[in-house]
């Protein structure tokens, strides 16, 4: 059984979360939208960031996040213990998060073209962690976690 991807947005990435809930569904990729549900320009990006990423954590499973920048959603979401959010803007970004950081949470500003968009998030789901010297940088991020 594949495992949900966990999307959500504040209300500055509430437009392009509609279109990759879209090209998620066309790809016949599972997902659950912890929100926003409703467009509400008073919501603010660490509640949803926090949604994603506890869903992440306790799912082991990938996440995708949508504000205005990216860095945001980012910031917040690697505040939750065994998270590792990127942001990208390019495909270039996507597939290096995946390979070289074992990225877990995709984090998109919203001013990223949903054409683009898309191209992030394809590459960004079907890339795998590389090993070697990656593997053990991202042990060195986990163990700093165990420190706090």
């Amino acid at each position: 059984m594949t495992k949900l991807v966990a999307i959500g947005a504040d209300h500055g990435g509430f437009r392009l979360k509609k279109e990759l809930k879209d090209y998620l569904s066309q790809k016949d990729i599972p997902f659950v939208d912890l929100g926003n549900l409703k467009y509400d320009k008073k919501d603010d990006y660490p509640k949803y960031a926090l949604k994603v990423a506890q869903y992440v954590q306790e799912n082991n499973t990938k996440g995708i996040l949508i504000c205005k920048t990216g860095i945001g959603m980012c910031m917040a979401a690697n505040k939750i213990d065994s998270i590792r959010a990127a942001v990208a803007h390019s495909v270039t970004d996507a597939r290096k998060s995946r390979q070289h950081n074992d990225a877990n949470i995709l984090c998109l500003s919203s001013d990223t073209k949903p054409r683009m968009a898309k191209r992030i998030v394809g590459i960004w789901l079907k890339e795998k962690a590389k090993g070697g010297r990656h593997k053990r940088r991202v042990r060195q991020i986990r163990m700093m976690e165990q420190i706090q």
